[in-house]
């Protein structure tokens, strides 16, 4: 360094000697030199007369040939040009590390606690680390026995902690503040409805379209839809027509906690349809959307079966399910409803009564001021000329035809594809 570097006496020197030697490293052999260094070649380069581009130059130079940081030479010309000196201002002590009091022996004997304890908090691990050197009388526990919980964390944060024992934290749930999580409380009021997806299961890596089911608390009022994906873009749209013809007002929207409808699309959806009650299925409570859920069993299951349906074919699957399964299901399919009743010990229960049976289009009817929950434009002159222009049984027939055409025509296209 003293032999090449002393000789730069110029900015331009000092440059083309940077431009020439762009990939040597100097390393002064130690601190004291290095200061010295720097001091004189402040001074052989009369630092303060230099331009801006002049001092840039020099302390590049001296970053590169000192091996300090960029920081530290600016603190050393700082220092130089207050004083006119360059010294190692850090006290007696400097450059003298604490002395370790827990050896790496310690932070694995702690490793192999909280392996056996199972990862407790600090006041618990300490109370763990003292009773096992007092009560018990184990050696190895001498230090850790003063240990204080709030270094413990910063033991479990070593290297060496880490490397004896590696804890895998799980993904924590996050909080979507969409939906309000209770039941939903209908009063006997129609328009609390309830949805779920029913998904057509994957083939060889080909995923199956998903049928939306929903339903109505009180009257039980279906309506089944499909979409190739459940993203925005396919979902909202269909689910907004299967809402809108509803032959009532919707004043609530309820879901279990999966994200297809928990989220602000189908928030903004809701708001724009003026349903004033969104809410989600609380935690362990199984039978918060309980309806919708024995729905997917005995008519999704039963009418779309389980067997895998590709995703191109969901706009067929939906004309059915909106064309020929929801009127027949409303207007023909009879469904059960529960009446509660107390027994003798106070408890309870649902009968399920011969004279309770009826079609979701009836229990309509028969709920009071039954007219004036329908939609404006919506009457039951119009809603009678759809429940009586066929029998059950031949709404039943020709529902099944419908579906039968429909498997036909995909297991063809699937066939000529293949």
């Amino acid at each position: 360094m003293t032999l090449e570097t002393e000789r730069l006496h110029t900015v331009e020197q000092i440059r083309s000697f940077l431009d020439g030697n762009g990939e040597v490293d100097f390393t002064p052999l130690d601190r004291d030199e290095a200061y010295g260094f720097v001091r004189r070649t402040l001074v052989r380069l009369d630092y303060d007369a230099l331009g801006r581009v002049g001092k840039g130059t020099v302390r590049e130079f001296l970053g590169k040939a000192t091996g300090l940081s960029r920081a530290q030479v600016t603190r050393l010309i700082a220092q130089y040009r207050a004083t006119g000196r360059i010294e190692d201002r850090r006290g007696a002590n400097s450059g003298r590390s604490f002395q370790r009091v827990y050896t790496p022996a310690d932070i694995r004997l702690l490793a192999e606690a909280d392996e056996i304890g199972g990862q407790l908090c600090g006041p618990a691990a300490c109370a763990v680390l003292r009773r096992q050197f007092e009560v018990f009388g184990d050696a190895r526990f001498e230090r850790l026995a003063r240990l204080s919980p709030s270094h413990l964390y910063n033991l479990r944060r070593s290297r060496t902690y880490r490397a004896r024992r590696t804890l895998i934290e799980h993904t924590r749930p996050t909080t979507v503040h969409i939906g309000e999580r209770r039941r939903p409380q209908p009063d006997g009021q129609p328009g609390y409805v309830r949805v779920d997806t029913v998904h057509q299961g994957d083939r060889d890596g080909v995923k199956g379209l998903y049928v939306i089911n929903l339903i109505d608390e009180v009257t039980q009022f279906e309506h089944i839809g499909a979409v190739a994906t459940i993203s925005e873009g396919h979902l909202v749209p269909v689910l907004e027509e299967m809402l809108g013809t509803l032959p009532f007002r919707v004043l609530g929207f309820h879901a279990d906690n999966g994200s297809e409808y928990v989220n602000h699309a189908v928030a903004e959806m809701l708001n724009k349809l003026h349903v004033p009650d969104f809410t989600k299925s609380r935690a362990r409570r199984s039978n918060d959307n309980a309806l919708v859920e024995g729905k997917n069993a005995s008519v999704v299951r039963k009418w779309l079966g389980h067997d895998h349906i590709p995703q191109r074919f969901a706009p067929e699957v939906n004309a059915f399910a909106r064309g020929m399964l929801s009127p027949y299901l409303n207007y023909h399919h009879p469904c059960l409803f529960a009446t509660t009743v107390r027994d003798a010990k106070g408890k309870v229960r649902r009968r399920y009564r011969r004279q309770d049976v009826a079609t979701p289009y009836e229990k309509l009817k028969s709920l009071p001021d039954a007219e004036r929950r329908l939609k404006p434009g919506v009457t039951f002159a119009d809603l009678d000329q759809i429940a009586h222009a066929m029998s059950d049984l031949e709404a039943n027939r020709q529902a099944n035809r419908a579906r039968d055409e429909l498997f036909r025509s995909i297991i063809q296209a699937m066939a000529s594809a293949a």
